[in-house]
């Protein structure tokens, strides 16, 4: 039984040694909280800088309303290294937001916006969020097939593929019918430069009469191509022979890299917020699935049953302390009451 705890306990010290934890925060004393009603807030921690390319990347955190949400941000940002912490704000470029957004009754969703050549795009899917008051955690995973998933509490809500969720089909059209173009056009090029050229008179031979020693070695004449027009098949020449075609290019592919970011450096809280309360915790930014699911076990896992508990209590103790409130209103109002009959009765006896 000891080997099989010593086993269970090396293989955990193996996954931690194997798993890239990039960012990892927990605040001992409750997290970060907005405090102030009506304002932006900006705040953000630099970290050594990466590149995730060709491996997931894994963003994860919790975000607990404590002031029942109205209207505003619960999201958090990932910025490139180089961004200005001391300036930042709405306009500082960010490689992908995420996290939940709630204004009203219209707005209650998860955003998932990621930045790809120069323009934000946002996922098409509504994802909802959690709108009480509890601590939840949020997942974000990216990864190099292009599939995502985005997990609530430990649960996928939503998942499927980044080109085809994002509405980045037409980027991808565009630069492939471009692609497609620019092969036409050399390959139009590659033709007409062909067609200049002159070549041998293969049928050609060498005459009855020809006098090596007085005329010099024989050599086919050279015959030239007539002029190449576009769509017309040249009489006599195999098409196999004369005309090259050139592979198509595919470099589309390669540089379609949607879920990819070079210089990684930096997680922020960049948002507005009506009315102030929302606490921020337990960052953690990895390239490790299981890491960060034993990580959310770790730290969200073992807050949420007495968080939730604690809520009963209060919610039994506000009950209580209502009851109370309303049992000593009806108790002077009877009271009054009574002490008014006495009164009149009292003037009464007077007359």
């Amino acid at each position: 039984m000891a080997a099989a705890h010593v086993l269970v306990w090396a293989l955990c010290v193996l996954r931690l040694a194997l798993a890239a934890v990039y960012f990892q925060e927990e605040f001992l004393d409750g997290g970060l909280q907005t405090t102030q009603n009506g304002r932006f807030y900006a705040i953000s921690a630099r970290f050594k800088p990466f590149s995730n390319k060709g491996k997931t990347l894994v963003i994860q955190y919790t975000v607990k309303h404590e002031q029942k949400m109205d209207c505003g941000g619960g999201y958090i940002k990932v910025f490139p290294a180089d961004v200005d912490q001391k300036s930042l704000n709405g306009k500082s470029q960010y490689y992908i937001m995420f996290g939940p957004d709630i204004c009203g009754f219209d707005i209650k969703q998860v955003h998932v916006i990621l930045h790809f050549k120069n323009q934000y795009h946002s996922n098409k899917k509504p994802i909802r969020c959690k709108v009480d008051g509890f601590t939840h955690l949020y997942t974000l995973i990216l990864r190099p097939d292009l599939s995502y998933e985005v997990k609530i509490d430990g649960q996928a809500i939503e998942s499927g593929s980044i080109e085809y969720d994002w509405h980045l089909t037409s980027l991808k059209k565009m630069e492939k019918s471009s692609a497609e173009s620019e092969d036409r056009e050399q390959g139009r090029d590659d033709k007409l430069q062909d067609w200049e050229k002159h070549f041998l008179d293969a049928g050609a031979s060498k005459p009855s009469d020809w006098n090596s020693e007085l005329d010099g070695d024989w050599q086919a004449p050279m015959l030239q191509k007539p002029p190449y027009q576009d769509g017309l098949k040249p009489e006599g020449i195999e098409k196999d022979v004369w005309l090259h075609q050139k592979m198509k290019n595919t470099n589309y592919l390669t540089e379609y890299d949607l879920s990819e970011f070079e210089n990684i450096g930096a997680i922020g809280l960049e948002l507005w917020q009506v009315r102030s309360g929302t606490i921020f915790d337990n960052f953690l930014i990895t390239d490790d699935e299981e890491y960060a699911e034993n990580f959310g076990k770790a730290t969200w896992g073992e807050t949420k049953g007495p968080e939730r508990e604690m809520d009963d209590i209060q919610a039994k103790e506000e009950l209580k302390r209502a009851r109370e409130e309303d049992e000593e209103e009806l108790l002077m109002a009877k009271f009054d009451g009574n002490e008014n009959v006495f009164k009149r009765f009292h003037r009464r006896n007077e007359l």
